[in-house]
């Protein structure tokens, strides 16, 4: 099984989510925008790169009934930022397997910091999906799966740093195979998505001579 896992389904899992990035977004870029045929009322790329800006935080008008997400969010985020490439283990196998270069990892107390942000606010949001009567309402069985697969990601890595049990590291890279099949299918996207639709977004809007 390990074999397996090690093999030929990490290759396949790797193919399928280069590929299938790739592929939904020149689906993107050839699909294209709709003309707009309303005189331009400002510019497009200001009303593009503000959209892009803005949309890191609410409005003032919503900022503390939307505190919640936006803390638990950013705690997410940026946890699985630093576990993802600066933790020792992802930070030697980027430069051995991916870059042929590195940078300095974070110490193992930096670690566990950001592993218990990214934990806290990945389980806060999803909980929020069961306990919120219209997020509840909102919520699809992606977005359940998602949140599934990248916290059993997330708990086995941790898991993976038992060096001397070789069946937990193993364990690691079978969740991540499945997160990176399941990743371009998926509302996954998003981490690819995210600032060309806020752009987007904004460049309409700017070019109508309104904000977002």
């Amino acid at each position: 099984m390990a074999e397996l896992i090690l093999g030929p389904l990490w290759t396949l899992s790797v193919w399928v989510f280069c590929l299938g990035i790739t592929g939904r977004m020149i689906a993107i870029v050839v699909r294209g925008f709709s003309r707009d045929h309303a005189r331009a009322r400002n510019s497009a790329l200001s009303g593009s790169i503000a959209a892009i800006v803005r949309r890191n935080w609410q409005r003032p008008q919503f900022r503390q009934a939307g505190a919640f997400v936006l803390i638990s969010g950013y705690m997410f985020h940026l946890g699985l930022l630093v576990l993802l490439f600066f933790a020792e283990p992802h930070a030697v196998f980027i430069e051995q397997h991916i870059l042929g270069f590195g940078w300095p990892a974070v110490p193992h107390w930096a670690f566990i910091l950001a592993a218990e942000f990214a934990f806290a606010g990945l389980l806060l949001l999803w909980l929020r999906r069961f306990v919120h009567p219209v997020v509840r309402l909102l919520s699809t069985r992606d977005n359940h799966i998602a949140a599934g697969l990248t916290f059993f990601a997330m708990l086995t890595g941790c898991l993976a740093l038992l060096e001397y049990f070789e069946a937990l590291r193993v364990l690691h890279v079978f969740a991540i195979e499945l997160l990176m099949l399941y990743f371009p299918f998926s509302s996954l996207m998003h981490t690819f998505t995210i600032f060309m639709s806020r752009g987007s977004s904004g460049a309409l809007a700017g070019r109508r001579g309104a904000g977002i």
